[in-house]
């Protein structure tokens, strides 16, 4: 695999450029990568304001204000790395609160379930117009059937994955991901980011 060396405000004003030039009424744009470890939120984060200047109405929207309640999450203990994988987030609120609202009503709810107090965020819905975009960051988002029309995926080496991902325990999961789903190989876009300070972007 051959990467180029960049920096983070020229990717982030490549991506805006590649998202600005999507058909479609609304847009959905994922950026998956392993949580605590590569910067998913910061990236999506760096996109809002270069979309906004080109007449792009944006909304914001973390995974991890998706997730099941805890008694879901954790019924096989708190640091289950297969539970993990399978049972943290909750797709079918995801489709159903964010994605498919993207290509009907424009009606997005920005958050579902807070799970530091466990309980419903009580979110107002947000009408996003046409040419809206909604950013999604998180981790595990690929090989799961939701629907986005841009994918982005940071990536990090093995080595790397071990080295920055604060949760020892779900490495596991990281690990299965790649094994199993190989986001990389379904992203549109594919970031090497062992050091977050010197991204690097995949070039087929």
């Amino acid at each position: 695999m051959r990467y180029r060396p960049i920096s983070p405000a020229v990717l982030a004003g490549e991506l805006t450029d590649r998202i600005d030039a999507l058909p479609g009424p609304r847009l959905a744009v994922a950026v998956d990568g392993a949580a605590g470890a590569t910067g998913t939120a910061d990236l999506a984060d760096a996109l809002v304001d270069p979309l906004r200047l080109r007449g792009r109405a944006t909304l914001r929207v973390s995974a991890r204000d998706f997730l099941r309640p805890a008694s879901l999450r954790f019924e096989h203990g708190r640091t289950n790395p297969d539970a993990r994988y399978t049972d943290w987030l909750d797709l079918g609120a995801l489709r159903r609160e964010v994605l498919d609202p993207l290509k009907g009503s424009g009606e997005i709810l920005p958050s579902l379930w807070d799970a530091e107090r466990d309980r419903a965020t009580r979110a107002a819905r947000v009408p996003l117009p046409e040419g809206g975009v909604v950013l999604l960051d998180g981790e595990l988002l690929l090989g799961a059937g939701l629907a986005f029309d841009l994918a982005v995926h940071l990536w990090l080496s093995p080595v790397a994955l071990r080295r920055r991902v604060p949760d020892a325990w779900a490495v596991p999961a990281y690990e299965r991901y790649e094994e199993e789903v190989g986001p990389g190989s379904l992203a549109d876009v594919v970031v090497r980011v062992d050091d977050p300070r010197h991204p690097a972007l995949y070039t087929p």
